[in-house]
């Protein structure tokens, strides 16, 4: 009898301590009650208003996912410019570095004396380092049509110039939250990365005082920028902002005299996130004599593209490429970039993650040098964070190709990180990679809101 009660009250504290465990202690599934939730994070191709609109009717998924993407508090003052230019503007991504790549090419036009992409190039670096500071586009103007050497603070570039490569040392990022279906600016945090001693040193090429600046006549053109911006294609929902920020741009430039004493032409043209479409628009500039083209939108569209423009003797200068790599990139001195390396996206987005405590991580990236880069990156920095490489699993998909492509199809992903049971999902990619978020939760992945 005396082993029967202890056999009794045996089976009862372990029933006891599997309640606590499984919330149950009859019929329902252990696995089925151990559901992990999964909170989603994502990146500057997809936290944005307008990402929303490519889940329809499942934008609740998007409730709770937070990510980060390069971005400098905004004077109100510069989104109401905006708004004049786009009443509907909703989203102000990459807006603020597109003004300034265009300011600057201007600018350096002007210290140039020339039209001629290869000084234009000289010039860039040095238009943002080591000379009188100015900030406004009507000053900067006057400063150098007289010559002098400036240093251009922008809205996007306000801490420090440009590296030796053409691009900025320094950078801010945002943290975003996704909440009611739309970005919650009042949970927005910024924080600064980069080192203001990577900016270069070195003096732009002299004898601007002495050489009297040439006229669009003695050129043969004024100096002409065409746009390779992304009116269509996965990056579609990013071209809002950035359209924005050209136009006000050229305005205010053209308003202040323009320059070299003529008005800057703007060009439109479309990269299509789609390696073909954007060497045709490439070619099209260079036939209409574009010095300058402003883009691509992607990294990947960039490189592709690269070669053309280099062979060309023109200049690319994006205001959103982002791969790491393109720091390296052979392009004869011909390239630029005002948005920031993911080396340092990386870090920051990296950071955000691990103030979350996750247990396990899957990022998923779209297949190509942007996506792949970053993802990269955050790997190093998570697993230099303390997160063993046995908790950071990696995948990709294919982003669509061609016109009409079909969807990204992520099931058989989305029932991987399932069953690895991450807690936490980073989303590297743009409006395609909407469909890897509903794709987890049609394999039963609950989402944390």
């Amino acid at each position: 009898m005396l082993r029967s009660r202890a056999s009794r009250a045996a089976l009862s504290t372990a029933c006891a301590a599997l309640l606590l465990a499984t919330s149950a202690c009859g019929s329902e599934k252990p696995e089925e009650a151990a559901t992990t939730q999964v909170r989603l994070y994502g990146t500057d191709g997809n936290m944005l208003n307008s990402y929303a609109d490519e889940l329809k009717d499942r934008a609740d998924l998007l409730n709770g996912m937070k990510g980060t993407t390069p971005l400098t508090p905004l004077p109100e003052s510069f989104k109401d410019q905006l708004r004049t230019v786009d009443p509907k503007l909703k989203d102000y991504l990459y807006a603020a570095e597109t003004y300034d790549a265009i300011v600057i090419s201007a600018l350096a036009a002007q210290l140039a004396g020339t039209t001629e992409p290869g000084e234009i190039a000289k010039q860039i670096v040095g238009v943002t380092t080591g000379g009188q500071r100015c900030e406004e586009v009507t000053a900067c103007l006057q400063l150098a049509r007289a010559g002098e050497d400036i240093e251009y603070r922008g809205v996007s570039l306000n801490r420090a110039g440009f590296t030796d490569v053409g691009e900025p040392a320094t950078a801010s990022y945002a943290t975003l939250h996704f909440d009611n279906r739309q970005i919650d600016d009042g949970k927005t945090e910024f924080v600064g990365a980069g080192d203001e001693s990577g900016a270069s040193t070195k003096a732009p090429p002299r004898g601007k005082k002495s050489r009297p600046a040439k006229s669009y006549k003695d050129d043969g053109s004024p100096l002409v920028l065409g746009g390779l911006l992304p009116k269509t294609g996965d990056l579609a929902l990013a071209y809002p902002p950035m359209a924005a920020g050209a136009a006000l741009a050229i305005r205010e430039i053209n308003a202040a005299g323009g320059a070299l004493g003529e008005p800057v032409v703007w060009i439109e043209g479309d990269d299509g996130t789609d390696p073909k479409v954007a060497k045709a628009t490439v070619a099209a500039h260079v036939q209409q004599g574009a010095h300058v083209i402003i883009g691509a939108g992607a990294s990947g569209i960039s490189r592709a593209v690269l070669p053309d423009v280099v062979a060309a003797g023109r200049i690319l200068f994006s205001p959103s490429n982002t791969d790491a790599g393109l720091s390296t990139v052979d392009d004869k001195g011909l390239y630029f970039r005002t948005a920031p390396p993911d080396s340092l996206q990386g870090r920051a987005l990296a950071d955000v993650i691990m103030r979350d405590g996750p247990h396990k991580i899957a990022i998923v990236a779209r297949k190509d040098s942007y996506g792949e880069g970053l993802q990269e990156n955050v790997r190093s920095e998570l697993e230099r964070a303390g997160m063993g490489a046995d908790k950071v699993k990696l995948l990709s998909y294919m982003p669509p190709e061609g016109t009409s492509p079909p969807p990204v199809d992520f099931s058989a992903g989305a029932r991987e990180i399932k069953d690895y049971g991450a807690d936490a999902v980073l989303v590297i990619g743009f409006g395609e990679s909407a469909r890897v978020i509903t794709a987890l939760a049609d394999a039963g992945v609950q989402i944390r809101n």
